[in-house]
């Protein structure tokens, strides 16, 4: 089951360059159509659609993947971000 706490796992995996974005792209869309296709009852469904529609179309002109738009799908299901840097 695809729920709010899956779709954020992915994003930070992204944002922390475990997953490519070619690689959340495929996933979203993939996930989009088990939600669209289930049966179950997911808490914040209508949110989950709208972040995996959006992230599904990232590889096209005007939905850019951006730090921005990723922490504002993050802060949208109650996750704050805080940036973290290491060395190299």
């Amino acid at each position: 089951m695809i729920t709010q706490e899956v779709v954020v796992e992915k994003i930070l995996a992204h944002l922390n360059h475990r997953v490519t974005e070619a690689e959340l792209i495929r996933w979203a869309e993939d996930a989009l159509v088990m939600v669209a296709e289930s049966d179950e009852d997911v808490p914040n469904e209508e949110a989950i659609m709208d972040v995996l529609a959006y992230l599904g179309a990232g590889d096209s002109p005007g939905f850019p993947l951006s730090w921005s738009v990723l922490s504002e799908f993050l802060a949208r299901f109650g996750v704050k971000v805080q940036v973290v840097t290491t060395a190299a």
